[in-house]
């Protein structure tokens, strides 16, 4: 075997693990930035950095920049140390990474001049969606040729979710990015109507299911039992996880278009489909909060540990908040409310960022060969002050948005509208504040993170950690 094959390629695994956290920095800043617009309206400098062009802007930073690169950064390492095996292909391994970039790279600049399909999530015009395309094939290629050349039979379970969402997301982009391109920078999507809006939450939620859930599944699957020192609390229950999970998160899309043109009964299997999901979400949480059998007590002086058991709990809370959400009566309420709002960000923050981060600090220590982090106590204050951050942005959330959907449908007894819309956004306006305070609570953690982090590295090293002989146990 030769020098290179018998070490690990940490060397994508550091670039994408620094990228994530700097990313994270940009995209939240740009969340502050259109939370702040809405409390200080003058804010609004156009027309490059209004709200409208910032907003897609903040979605694809923090979704594809932050949690892309914590996707890429994570599922490298583990596949390679449950695999026993040197990550496949390292051309192609370096070529994801430097592409990553370059797409997100675009996406900053074309989204601000106004470059855009106007799908949710999916706003990237068609030049920037083919080299999308390239990127993930070859990350596919990467991932499952380490798997193919693993040195052990078993395929451990956090595979299986970064697999499954390789392979959906791709699914997924090609079906709702297919577009007759009129120009550069113009096109056309290949749908039109009622279908064209069906297609794209089919879409949404399964960025949602597949890239924001089962990619992070994978990564709790991995590093909850290897900072617990625990194994997981059941196998069995995580393969069960693996497949209701996978079946059922597909047919959720519909719930986003309740009360429009499309037909009615599928929006009843897309809620059907919703409450079903209950099961298996929670299945996850329960496994991954039951690893902590017998180590509760880890939880008190482990920072990390923290972050990774904290993200479960919001886990749980989001996948029980979307199902009640997607019911038709309560939908009724809850649409194109700040309610809505709270939702995404209770798992955006409270379970993706929170799960990534915590994986971050478990990993960049053993990336850059030190024992732990420079300072283990700024992983505690970026905990609480992370946590404080989260909590006030989704209570103002949630008591604004369902203020507004009672406002917006309150009726006088002759039949008028109790209160006029401006009405509701004087009354939301405090909650904005709020929210606005948290999301600069959540930002100030990772800048911490950040300090933290190249603090780390500078007194690390990047020297080449040999690959764990097959017959030993689980990396």
């Amino acid at each position: 075997m030769s020098e290179t094959q018998s070490t690990y390629n940490y060397k994508v695994v550091r670039q994408f693990a620094v990228m994530t956290v700097i990313w994270g920095i940009v995209g939240m800043l740009v969340g502050v930035i259109i939370a702040a617009q809405l409390v200080w309206p003058e804010l609004n400098i156009g027309p490059w950095l209004t709200y409208g062009r910032l907003r897609p802007l903040h979605t694809n930073a923090v979704i594809f920049a932050f949690g892309g690169c914590a996707l890429f950064a994570t599922s490298y390492y583990v596949v390679q140390r449950t695999s026993h095996a040197r990550l496949f292909a390292g051309g192609l391994a370096a070529f994801t990474f430097w592409g990553w970039q370059l797409i997100i790279l675009l996406a900053a600049l074309s989204l601000p001049l106004g470059f855009t399909t106007g799908k949710e999530y999916a706003e990237l015009e068609w030049p920037i969606d083919i080299l999308i395309t390239v990127v993930w094939v070859s990350y596919a290629i990467v991932f499952f040729g380490t798997i193919a050349k693993r040195t052990v039979s078993h395929i451990y379970v956090a595979n299986w979710f970064f697999g499954s969402m390789i392979i959906t997301v791709a699914l997924l982009h090609l079906v709702n990015s297919a577009e007759i391109p009129v120009s550069l920078t113009k096109s056309y999507s290949a749908y039109a109507g009622v279908q064209d809006a069906m297609v794209q939450w089919w879409y949404g939620h399964n960025a949602v299911g597949f890239f924001l859930t089962a990619g992070f599944l994978g990564i709790m699957y991995y590093f909850v039992p290897k900072q617990a020192g625990r194994p997981v609390y059941s196998y069995r229950l995580s393969v069960v996880h693996f497949w209701a999970l996978i079946f059922t998160y597909m047919w959720a899309g519909p719930h986003h278009l309740h009360y429009t043109a499309l037909p009615d009964w599928t929006q009843s299997v897309g809620m059907l489909f919703s409450l079903i999901l209950l099961a298996p979400s929670w299945g996850g949480m329960i496994n991954g909060i039951m690893t902590l059998s017998g180590a509760w007590s880890k939880l008190r002086d482990d920072p990390i540990l923290k972050f990774l058991v904290t993200s479960l709990s919001f886990y749980g809370m989001s996948t029980f908040e979307g199902p009640m959400m997607s019911i038709k009566t309560v939908n009724a309420l809850s649409h194109y409310t700040d309610w809505t709002v709270g939702h995404v960000h209770s798992g955006a923050l409270g379970w993706v960022a929170m799960v990534s981060i915590g994986a971050l600090y478990y990993l960049l220590p053993r990336l850059f060969n030190r024992q732990e982090m420079h300072s283990v106590k700024l992983i505690t204050v970026h905990f609480w002050v992370a946590t404080i951050g989260v909590v006030l942005y989704i209570a103002s959330m949630w008591i604004s948005g369902v203020m507004q959907g009672l406002m917006w449908r309150a009726v006088n007894s002759d039949g008028t509208l109790t209160y006029s819309f401006v009405e509701a956004v004087k009354a939301t306006y405090p909650f904005w504040a709020i929210r606005f305070l948290g999301g600069v609570l959540f930002l100030s953690g990772m800048l911490i993170m950040a300090y933290n982090m190249f603090k780390t590295i500078a007194a690390g090293n990047t020297k080449d950690v040999p690959v764990v002989a097959a017959a030993g146990h689980h990396a």
